[in-house]
C-alpha cells in the first residue's frame, strides 16, 4: 500500500480511531515566489538557474533584501523552507563583492554544523569562486586551525568553541576580526533558558572584540515558530532586528494525528505503554516500505525502540538492514553513514532524539512519529516537519504517555494548532552568568572605566573581582591577573561553574558524564544506581571538596530515588498584585535542600525494595520564584481540614510542576516547585514556583504575567482525568497526596478562578 491507502485504511481501523483525540489535514500550500533582488550578483543567479531555481520564495527575497540593504534580520518560517540560502546568497554575495570579508556561522550541534558546511561548499564549487569555507571545532585537527585562522572566509563552529577556543585566542584569529561582516545564529529559538543567556553574554563578548578591531558585524538570525522571535532575538544581539516571516514555501497535504494509548486502569489512570504503541504504528508504515522517522526523548528509549521495531520487522520476514539508530554517543562517521542512507532512500527506518530535529539535511521523508510529546511546540513542529518535503502527502503521529503534560496536548487541540503561545527567555544580567562572562572578557581584553558590559553596575562587579584577586584595576582599567584560564571554568549549559565530574573508577582518566552542582546530592550519593543513556554505573564514591564522583558500570535491576528535605525562605517581593481571591507575587528567595535518604526502586512493577542513608551537606541556593497566596482561612471556606489542604496545595504543585513548562517554553527540571500550609513569609497557605538555578533566568516572572492560563489548564487537566482520587496524569498517585488531593487541588483551582 502506498501512504494515501494507508491512511484510508487507518480511518476504517476502529481500534486506532478509538485512540486518536483529533485528526488535523494540512492542505497543500502553492508557493509565493519573488524576483532576485537587484543586488544579488550575477555569477550567484547564473549557478542557481542551473539547479532550475528562477525565482526565490517570497521570505528568501525579503530577507536578502533586508541583510544586503545592511539590516540585522531573524528569519522564522517553518522547516524546510529554504533559510539556508537566506543567509548563504548575501554571505557568499558580499565575499565575491569584497573578497577581504569575513562570516561566522554558529550551529548549535557539530552535526548541523557539517550539513550545512556541506550545502556551502557545493554553492562555492559551483560558482568556481576563491571563498575558503571551515569547519572549526573539538574534531578540527591542529594541522588545519593555522590555515583556518589566516584563510577561512567562513568560520563554522558552535557557541561552546566560539566560548572556549576562539574568543579567548582572538589575537591569532586578527583577519577574522578585523573583517567581520556577518554573524549567523541558526536555530535561535534552541537558545533559551541557561544556554541561551550564556549565548547572550558570549555576543557581548564577541562584539567588544569586533569593536577592539574596528568591525561591525551584521546579525542574521533563523528561527522556529515561537511567540517572541523579535524580543528573544534582541535580547540574545541587542540589536535592533527585522523580522522575516512572510513563508513563501510551498508545503504538500500532512496530515497531524494526536494518538492517546487507550485506559487499561482507569482507577489509577494507566494508558497502555506509548513506547509498545509507537512501535506497532512504525511497523504498520515500514511494513509497507514507507520513509519513517521515529522520535523518542532519551537514548534508552531510542534503543528500546529500535530493539522492539528490528524484532517486528524479522517476524514479518523484512531486512532489518535498513533500519537504524541515531543519538549522542554515536561516531561522526556513523551518523554521516546514516544521514546518507537516508537521503538516498536506503535506509526506510530511523529512531532518534531530538538529534535529527534541527535542520540536517535527511532527505524528503514520508511519516514522522512521535514517542510522547517533544516538550515545547516549537520542537513538535521541528519533528513532525522531518517528513513531507516534497509536494505529496505525509504524516505526523504524536503518541501522547500518561503525563499531565502530554494529557493535556492531545485534549486540547486548538491550543496546539493555533499560534504557539510559547516565549522563549533568558535573562542575560543573571549575577551568577553575568559575572562569569565578565572574567572571561577581561582575560580577553581589559576593561576601562566607563565601559558597560551589560549592566549600568558594571565597574562595581570589576571592583569586587579586584578584591578577589583576580583583576588588578590601573590607569584607569582592570587588567586580568589570576592564573586560571576562566573560560574553561564556564560551562555554557549551567548556571554554576561549579560542575561536578563523573569519572569510571576502574579507569580514573575517562569521564562517563557531568552533572551541575546543585543536582549532584540527588543522584551521586555514595551507592545510588546512575543512569547513562542504557548504561548503569553504581557511585563508589563521592568526593564532595574535587568536585569528582567515581561509578563503576553494573548490571542491577533496581534504580535509586532521593529524599529530600526542602526549605525555603522569601528573600524580597519584587512584584506583587494582592486580590481578594488571594496575592500573587513573584521576588527572590532561599531554598536549602538536604538529601536524607533514598529508595531503590525495581525496574517495571516500580516497587520499593530497600533504603539507604545519605551523608552530604545541605544546599542553599538564592534565586527567583512565583508564588500564591491563599486566603488564611481557605481550608474553612473550602471545608477541608489541615491535613487535607496539606495534601490539595501539594496535589496542585505536582500539576504546576508540569503544566508550567508548556507556557514559559522550559524543561520540567529548569522549574522546582514546593506548597506551605502556613509560609512564615506570610502566615497563608502558599504554593511556590521557582527557577531551578542560582540567580533565576526569567521562567517564574514569566509565570507571574501568565499565570491565570496556567490555572485555567490545570482545573481542565484535573476535570478531564478520568481516575478517582489521583493518578501520574493529573496531581499524582494518591499515597502522595492523599484521598482528597485531587478533589482539593480542584477546589483551590476553581478558588483562585472564581468559577
Amino acid at each position: 500500500m502506498n501512504l494515501r491507502q494507508l491512511l484510508d485504511e487507518l480511518r476504517q481501523d476502529a481500534y486506532f480511531q478509538s485512540c486518536v483525540s483529533h485528526w488535523e489535514v494540512l492542505p497543500p500550500r502553492e508557493a509565493v515566489f519573488s524576483e532576485f533582488p537587484s543586488s544579488v550578483n550575477p555569477r550567484i543567479k547564473s549557478v542557481l538557474q542551473k539547479r532550475e531555481i528562477f525565482k526565490l520564495f517570497s521570505h528568501q527575497a525579503t530577507a536578502i533584501e533586508n541583510i544586503l540593504s545592511g539590516k540585522n534580520v531573524v528569519i522564522v518560517t517553518p522547516t524546510a523552507s529554504g533559510k539556508t540560502l537566506c543567509y548563504n546568497l548575501p554571505v557568499v554575495n558580499t565575499i565575491l563583492e569584497k573578497p577581504e570579508s569575513r562570516a561566522l556561522y554558529l550551529f548549535p550541534t557539530k552535526a548541523l554544523s557539517q550539513d550545512q558546511v556541506a550545502e556551502l561548499h557545493q554553492l562555492v564549487s559551483d560558482l568556481d569562486a576563491d571563498i575558503r569555507t571551515y569547519t572549526f571545532d573539538g574534531d578540527t585537527p591542529r594541522s588545519t586551525r593555522i590555515a583556518i585562522r589566516t584563510a577561512g572566509h567562513i568560520v563554522v563552529t558552535n557557541p561552546d568553541m566560539l566560548h572556549t577556543g576562539i574568543l579567548p585566542h582572538h589575537t591569532r584569529w586578527i583577519k577574522l576580526f578585523e573583517n567581520l561582516k556577518f554573524v549567523v545564529i541558526d536555530e535561535i529559538h534552541h537558545y533559551r533558558g541557561v544556554f541561551g543567556s550564556h549565548l547572550a553574554n558570549v555576543m557581548r563578548r564577541l562584539k567588544r572584540i569586533c569593536k577592539f578591531y574596528g568591525s561591525d558585524p551584521q546579525f542574521i538570525c533563523c528561527s522556529a515558530t515561537i511567540a517572541n522571535p523579535l524580543e528573544l532575538t534582541r535580547k540574545i544581539i541587542e540589536e535592533e532586528v527585522e523580522l522575516v516571516d512572510n513563508n513563501g514555501a510551498p508545503r504538500g497535504e500532512k496530515h497531524f494525528i494526536l494518538y492517546n494509548p487507550p485506559v487499561i486502569n482507569k482507577e489509577l489512570g494507566i494508558r497502555r505503554s506509548y513506547i509498545n504503541e509507537t512501535q506497532k504504528l512504525a511497523k504498520k508504515f515500514l511494513a509497507n516500505d514507507i520513509q519513517t522517522i521515529i522520535f523518542a526523548r532519551s537514548r534508552l528509549r531510542v534503543e528500546i525502540l529500535l530493539t522492539y521495531l528490528t524484532e517486528a520487522m524479522r517476524k514479518a520476514k523484512k531486512s532489518v538492514d535498513c533500519l537504524r539508530g541515531y543519538r549522542g554517543g554515536y561516531l561522526p562517521l556513523q551518523r554521516r553513514e546514516i544521514e546518507k542512507g537516508l537521503r538516498q532512500g536506503k535506509v526506510q527506518g530511523v529512531v532518534s532524539t531530538n538529534a535529527l530535529e534541527l535542520g540536517i539535511d535527511i532527505g524528503q521523508l514520508d511519516v514522522s512519529i512521535m514517542a510522547g510529546y517533544p516538550g515545547n511546540i516549537a520542537s513538535t513542529w521541528q519533528q513532525a516537519g522531518r517528513a513531507g518535503r516534497r509536494a505529496d502527502v505525509s504524516v505526523a503521529i504524536l503518541v501522547a504517555d500518561s503525563s499531565p503534560l502530554d494529557q493535556f496536548i492531545v485534549h486540547h487541540p486548538d491550543y496546539f494548532f493555533s499560534q504557539s503561545p510559547e516565549s522563549g527567555i533568558v535573562d542575560p544580567n543573571n549575577l551568577i552568568i553575568l559575572v562569569s562572562h565578565l572574567k572571561c572578557a577581561a582575560f580577553e581584553l581589559p576593561f576601562t572605566e566607563g565601559e558597560i558590559f551589560g549592566v549600568e553596575g558594571t565597574e562595581k562587579i570589576l571592583d569586587h573581582l579586584e578584591k578577589q584577586g583576580v583583576l588588578h584595576h590601573v590607569e584607569g582599567k582592570w587588567h586580568w591577573t589570576a592564573e586560571i584560564y576562566p573560560a574553561e571554568q564556564v560551562s555554557l549549559r549551567s548556571a554554576t561553574p561549579e560542575n561536578f565530574v563523573i569519572l569510571d573508577s576502574t579507569d580514573r582518566g575517562r569521564v562517563i558524564g557531568e552533572m551541575d552542582y546543585f543536582s549532584a546530592p540527588i543522584f551521586l550519593y555514595k551507592d545510588a544506581i546512575y543512569l547513562h543513556g542504557a548504561d548503569q554505573y553504581r557511585i563508589e564514591e563521592l568526593d564532595w571538596e574535587g568536585k569528582k564522583a567515581y561509578a563503576k558500570e553494573v548490571e542491577t535491576d533496581y534504580f535509586t530515588d532521593a529524599i529530600t528535605k526542602t526549605e525555603l525562605k522569601v528573600l524580597e517581593a519584587i512584584q506583587r498584585i494582592d486580590q481578594p481571591r488571594g496575592n500573587r507575587a513573584y521576588g527572590e528567595v532561599s531554598v536549602t535542600t538536604l538529601a536524607t535518604m533514598y529508595k531503590k526502586i525495581k525496574f517495571r512493577t516500580h516497587e520499593n525494595v530497600g533504603f539507604g542513608k545519605i551523608n552530604l551537606p545541605e544546599q542553599q541556593m538564592h534565586t527567583t520564584a512565583f508564588w500564591f497566596e491563599f486566603p488564611e482561612d481557605i481550608s474553612l471556606r473550602l471545608g477541608l481540614s489541615i491535613e487535607d489542604l496539606g495534601g490539595s496545595l501539594k496535589a496542585f504543585t505536582n500539576l504546576l510542576r508540569n503544566v508550567v513548562p508548556l507556557w514559559v517554553m522550559c524543561d520540567p527540571k529548569d522549574i522546582r516547585t514546593f506548597p506551605q500550609v502556613k509560609s512564615p513569609f506570610s502566615d497563608r497557605p502558599t504554593i511556590y514556583v521557582y527557577d531551578n538555578y542560582p540567580g533565576g533566568v526569567g521562567f517564574s516572572q514569566k509565570l507571574f504575567h501568565q499565570s491565570e492560563e496556567v490555572w485555567k489548564a490545570c482545573g481542565e487537566i484535573i476535570q478531564s482525568c478520568g481516575c478517582k482520587d489521583g493518578c501520574p496524569s493529573c496531581v499524582g498517585p494518591k499515597m502522595e497526596v492523599g484521598g482528597r488531593g485531587k478533589k482539593g487541588a480542584l477546589k483551590l483551582i476553581k478558588w483562585i478562578t472564581g468559577e
